[in-house]
């Protein structure tokens, strides 16, 4: 079930709708054509649609260094914990039953920080979420332990921000390498640059680019 848009403009819609996504692929790639294979190759893009304020990036920060299957199953551990999913509450939580389901230190105290700065009106993910993407990875990284990948994430998958390309994430940066045709890697600065052309349907891309990794993945084995 999608959530509903908050647009930053009417002219760009939000990608939590397979249309909101299709929108944007097809400006991008009538733009871009280059790109029309990988499309081709990918099969479905569809949005990836997960809560969002305080429970989405909780849920974007467990996931951090952990495979999706780790990350899946110390999630559903962790938002069985009575309170955890709401600021207010979590706080009345324990370092212990928080780290029982899971949880490293480092997550437990990351989470209980953006917890405290909702208490204390410091973060307002409604506000964020609307704001255009430098802005809002700057509102949220200013809290310790969210860095630029944890903030771009969440503003994709929870805020379906529709301009945004985490560039530090490694499946995106092989896609990147076979999809394009280039010769080595690109560094997470030149991937930077390269998605700087895909404005202002970067998320698409990014949404594009993981689903052709898992289609070569999938089917012929390649870029794990």
């Amino acid at each position: 079930m999608s959530l509903p848009s908050i647009s930053l403009s009417a002219a760009s819609p939000r990608i939590d709708s397979e249309e909101g996504v299709a929108w944007h692929l097809d400006r991008l790639i009538g733009r871009l054509p280059h790109l029309a294979p990988m499309r081709e190759r990918a099969g479905a893009v569809v949005p990836r649609v997960n809560p969002k304020g305080f429970p989405g990036l909780a849920k974007v920060i467990c996931g951090q260094q952990l495979s999706v299957q780790s990350a899946a199953a110390i999630w559903g551990r962790f938002e069985q914990l009575p309170g955890a999913l709401e600021p207010e509450t979590y706080l009345l939580l324990s370092e212990e039953a928080v780290r029982s389901v899971g949880f490293s230190r480092g997550k437990f105290s990351t989470i209980r920080v953006l917890a405290e700065a909702v208490r204390a009106g410091k973060l307002d993910f409604a506000a964020i979420d609307a704001l255009p993407a430098e802005e809002a990875i700057a509102a949220l990284t200013v809290h310790k332990g969210v860095g630029p990948w944890t903030a771009e994430v969440y503003l994709l998958f929870c805020a379906a921000h529709p301009d945004v390309f985490p560039a530090g994430d490694l499946a995106l940066l092989k896609a990147a390498q076979h999809g394009l045709g280039l010769d080595a890697r690109p560094t997470i600065k030149e991937m930077i640059a390269l998605a700087a052309d895909w404005a202002p349907h970067r998320s698409a891309a990014a949404l594009l680019f993981w689903r052709y990794f898992a289609a070569l993945r999938d089917r012929e084995g390649i870029l794990l």
